[in-house]
């Protein structure tokens, strides 16, 4: 009897480590995947030989000749259906690259053995100042992965700050649907905060490293010009700046409006409202940050929450001029076309985003016509044009991609934790201006907080302690079982060992 009571305990123990281990481990941990103080609205004037505004903004020039703007301007290539990308050198000799500029994520990397789908890549036995630090990395974006190793060489941007620096970077040795037919890039810069760096935020990203070593501000400014043009024109690409250090007012028109940083991993920002022409969608705020709102220069559409997506497509329906359109279209699975020389954009109403200002009791609203999220795409026989819906449903957030950004100058003020929107010098067409910004509004009618941290995200809370509840459950019924064994009989004979449930789970 004594030894059947040690082998009930031995099983109890062994039962309840390997529960409670389980109980711990199945916690959800936050994968980090990879695919507007009225703000002090500043009015920035074009100064030069100035390192900051007062307002904590770099402008221009500064007169230690580390930046200069001016050069910067124009040093991107691409659009929003082929992504941005901008030339750099890496290695000793160099070897330049072009390399895809994503806000939505924070590892340097390149292509480090042949694709089909690129034309070069970067050849680490070539360079002789190429280190690897023996640590592999994966990556796995929305759309696409990759995997490869971590290593450390020198990089330099042509058109960029001046100077060369030492960076991390993860040779990509495999991937798939990450590089795609079409593209003329080689690699991606992820600029992006440490917490979505791969492996770990000990690989410090690119930008982080290019602030320390240069000394320049930390900031950064976009601007991406393919505003209403065909994402399959073989023209030539429209281009854009990645001014590295500051903002260069050249670049936009009238003031900043600046949305504070809710969450330093990704640029979370936080959404109040949209509206669909002068539609209010009248949801929850709460529904528009489930379970983030960011801005991300790597994604292309304008990404909304399943709900939130479908309330703007009923809203567009109600309000458009065209009542039968094919779910396919509003899906992204089809194409509209109209006859060659028509556009469908007066179709269409204007879609806007209200972000909360940096004076948090207020909100602005950044507004895109039609031609920025009904994109033309290709012609068919010269005699149709067919248009995309730049708009997707999303189940991991909002995000605000290159079909939003394209209206806008970004401005990422890292320093003060916030972000600037103004209007893109170039986001127009046939002499339409394709964006629009107004505001203060009151933030009175929404909650104090509409958006949740990444580690407050409800749905993750919600699997948490339905978890923990299932855990004290099988504990509960796991004792009850070890502890009735001892003191029942069955007219058929004793429950052993042999037909618990404590040694079947053990197994």
């Amino acid at each position: 009897m004594a030894n059947s009571n040690s082998l009930v305990i031995r099983a109890f123990a062994l039962s309840l480590f390997f529960v409670v281990s389980k109980c711990l481990l199945s916690l959800p941990l936050k994968i980090f995947t990879g695919k507007y103080n009225f703000s002090s609205a500043v009015d920035l004037t074009p100064l030069r030989q100035v390192l900051s505004d007062g307002n904590g903004l770099s402008l221009a020039s500064d007169p230690t000749g580390i930046v200069n703007f001016l050069d910067m301007v124009n040093n991107l290539q691409g659009d929003s259906g082929r992504g941005y990308y901008i030339e750099m050198s890496l290695g000793t000799p160099s070897q330049k690259l072009n390399i895809l500029v994503d806000t939505g994520s924070s590892n340097f990397a390149v292509a480090a053995s042949a694709h089909p789908f690129i034309t070069h890549y970067f050849n680490t036995a070539l360079s002789t100042t190429y280190e690897s630090t023996g640590r592999t990395v994966a990556v796995r974006y929305t759309q696409g992965n990759w995997e490869g190793e971590l290593g450390i060489d020198k990089v330099s941007i042509p058109k960029g700050p001046n100077g060369t620096i030492i960076i991390n970077i993860a040779a990509i040795l495999t991937s798939d649907g990450f590089f795609l037919p079409g593209v003329n890039w080689q690699g991606i810069l992820g600029l992006a905060y440490p917490m979505l760096a791969r492996p770990d935020s000990s690989v410090e990203p690119f930008f982080n490293t290019m602030v320390k070593q240069l000394g320049i501000p930390d900031i950064f400014s976009l601007q991406m010009c393919g505003a209403g043009l065909s994402a399959s024109s073989t023209a030539d690409l429209a281009g854009g700046s990645l001014i590295m250090g500051g903002a260069e007012p050249a670049l936009y028109f009238g003031s900043v409006w600046y949305t504070p940083i809710v969450e330093e991993w990704y640029y979370q920002v936080e959404v109040l409202k949209l509206e669909v022409g002068d539609q209010n969608l009248d949801l929850d705020c709460r529904e528009y940050n489930m379970d983030k709102a960011i801005v991300d220069s790597g994604t292309t559409l304008l990404r909304l929450p399943v709900n939130v997506f479908n309330a703007v497509v009923a809203a567009i329906t109600r309000g458009s001029l065209i009542q039968e359109f094919s779910s396919g279209f509003w899906e992204g699975s089809k194409l509209a076309c109209w006859i060659k020389g028509e556009t469908p954009w007066r179709f269409f109403p204007k879609l806007s985003i209200y972000l909360r200002a940096t004076n948090t009791s207020q909100s602005f609203r950044i507004t895109i016509l039609p031609q920025l999220y009904i994109q033309s795409i290709t012609d068919v026989d010269g005699t149709l044009d067919c248009y995309r819906f730049g708009v997707s449903s999303s189940s991991n957030g909002l995000v605000i991609g290159a079909t939003v950004m394209e209206g806008f100058y970004v401005v990422f003020d890292r320093t003060k934790r916030r972000l600037g929107f103004a209007l893109s010098s170039c986001a127009v067409n046939g002499g339409v201006a394709l964006s629009e910004i107004a505001g203060p509004f009151s933030a009175a009618d929404v909650a104090a907080n509409c958006s949740s941290g990444p580690l407050k995200e409800p749905l993750l809370w919600v699997i948490s302690y339905a978890l923990m509840a299932v855990c004290a459950f099988v504990l509960i019924i796991l004792l009850l079982l070890l502890v009735l064994p001892c003191r029942c009989r069955h007219h058929s004979g004793e429950i052993t060992d042999e037909s618990s449930l404590v040694r079947h789970r053990i197994k």
